[in-house]
């Protein structure tokens, strides 16, 4: 299965047509946000279960997490990619996170950002959709670093 997804990985790093080993399944889009200066997990009202950040670059981290929205209690979650940018220059980058149904032990999906320019000093976050689970996990890349996993969700 990593073989699978890290196939995915590099062919979406390098721009092709976003399939992966898998039988009919694609790489699902993910969605860029921008937070600025904002710490995306501190500013949500939502439960965050994150990995360690990763250098991606110098003066640039990221890491993957697992999120529960409505504080925690309800059953929506999703996997996300959070990027931070320390430099005085924007910073152009890919991400991708894969969600994992804890119960089955089977993958959810995979999404993929394309590149996309971090401002400088800020924070953006690459999303892949909401979905009902009750526990997950996540594990992720962003520039071809793999970010690891999260803890159960």
């Amino acid at each position: 299965m990593r073989a699978r997804r890290t196939i995915a990985v590099i062919t979406a790093l390098l721009g092709l047509i976003l399939t992966t080993a898998a039988p009919a399944h694609a790489l699902s889009p993910g969605t860029w946000r921008p937070y600025g200066n904002k710490n995306p997990i501190t500013t949500s009202s939502s439960q965050w279960r994150c990995a360690s950040s990763v250098e991606i670059a110098s003066s640039v981290a990221a890491q993957v997490c697992a999120i529960r929205s409505g504080g925690g209690h309800g059953w929506d979650v999703q996997g996300a990619v959070i990027v931070r940018n320390n430099r005085s220059t924007a910073f152009s980058t890919t991400a991708s996170v894969t969600v994992y149904d804890r119960f089955n032990v089977e993958e959810i999906d995979t999404w993929g950002c394309g590149s996309s320019g971090v401002a400088a000093n800020s924070w953006s976050v690459c999303f892949g959709e909401t979905f009902l689970r009750h526990t997950i996990f996540s594990e992720g890349f962003a520039r071809g670093v793999d970010l690891g996993q999260t803890g159960d969700l």
